[in-house]
């Protein structure tokens, strides 16, 4: 299932939040050798520190975490603007309650192979984008934005979503970075669940909580 972890629920998802942050590490710092900041055995930077949400793929104990993806709104601190600001114009904005940056997408392509073999990375990466679309949807997000290497491009066409590149620069490390605008929209959902061969929803939508009062008068009843 996919389900966001939001800032107040941190504690409720310690074990989900412990396996990404190791996952990330693996991913990023130990097989990619990105410059990122690593504390023990996770990976995490200021950003996490920010009150994030975060989109992940977890085992229906919402024990087991299998994927996931950093979720922050462009009208607060991002690693678009702060870090990568030169991979797209400068007279794009970016900046706006709907359009939201999305990063540090992985999968943890050992627990997938175990639980569920059927599924490859290439289709495992192709769920959790049609997930944030889906996610992205009923927040209110209407651009989604990414910075990521040429060839992923060609993932995300086969996943049927719609990038728009903005841009792209070296100097970050061995490949160019690209700047990217995902369309976020039930039009791209239609066409995402049509290449994927998928008509059932896969984001978990929160269950709105229940007030003291409601639950008092359940009990009194």
């Amino acid at each position: 299932m996919f389900i966001v972890i939001q800032a107040h629920e941190y504690h409720k998802y310690a074990s989900i939040l412990d396996q990404m942050f190791r996952l990330r590490k693996t991913i990023f710092a130990d097989t990619l050798g990105w410059d990122v900041t690593v504390v023990g055995p996770y990976e995490r930077d200021s950003y996490d520190a920010l009150g994030p949400a975060y989109l992940v793929w977890c085992d229906e104990r919402r024990m087991r975490f299998y994927g996931g993806v950093r979720l922050m709104p462009t009208t607060g601190p991002t690693l678009l603007y702060d870090v990568f600001r030169d991979t797209f114009p400068a007279a794009t904005d970016l900046v706006a309650p709907g359009i939201w940056e999305g990063t540090r997408m992985c999968i943890d392509e050992a627990a997938i192979a175990r639980d569920f073999p059927a599924i490859d990375a290439g289709r495992a990466f192709s769920l959790l984008l049609l997930a944030l679309c889906e996610c992205a949807l009923d927040h209110g997000i209407h651009t989604m934005i990414s910075n990521y290497e040429p060839y992923l491009k060609r993932v995300y066409k086969r996943a049927g979503a719609e990038v728009e590149e903005l841009g792209r620069c070296d100097g970050y490390g061995k490949y160019p970075v690209c700047c990217g605008a995902f369309e976020v929209s039930q039009r791209v959902l239609r066409n995402m669940r049509q290449m994927l061969d998928l008509s059932a929803p896969l984001y978990a939508r929160p269950k709105p909580e229940r007030s003291v009062a409601t639950r008092l008068l359940e009990l009194a009843a």
